[in-house]
C-alpha cells in the first residue's frame, strides 16, 4: 500500500494571474516534489473541484497531496476569484 501511495503525484490547481501559485510551484520544484498542475483558466471545469476542496471558494493555489491532505493557498495565502 505504501508503494502505491508513493507513486502518486500531488495535484496543484493554479491560475496564471496568481503569484502565490508561482511561489508554490517554485517550492515544489526546489523540494523535488512531483506534481501535476491544472490551470483552471485553461480548464474551467476544474473550478468545481477547487470549490469542493476549499469549502466553496474559488481560490488558488490548491494542492492535493498523495495522502489526500489538501493545502489551500501557499502557506495559507491565495488568490480569490469569487465575483
Amino acid at each position: 500500500m505504501t508503494k502505491i501511495e508513493s507513486n502518486k503525484k500531488s495535484i496543484m490547481y493554479s491560475h496564471p494571474t496568481c503569484g502565490y501559485c508561482d511561489l508554490m510551484r517554485e517550492e515544489l520544484i526546489e523540494k523535488g516534489i512531483e506534481f501535476e498542475e491544472i490551470d483552471v483558466s485553461k480548464f474551467p471545469k476544474y473550478w468545481k473541484e477547487v470549490e469542493k476542496l476549499s469549502g466553496g471558494d474559488r481560490i488558488t493555489p490548491v494542492l492535493v497531496k498523495p495522502d489526500g491532505n489538501v493545502d489551500i493557498g501557499f502557506r495559507g495565502i491565495g488568490c480569490n476569484y469569487n465575483s
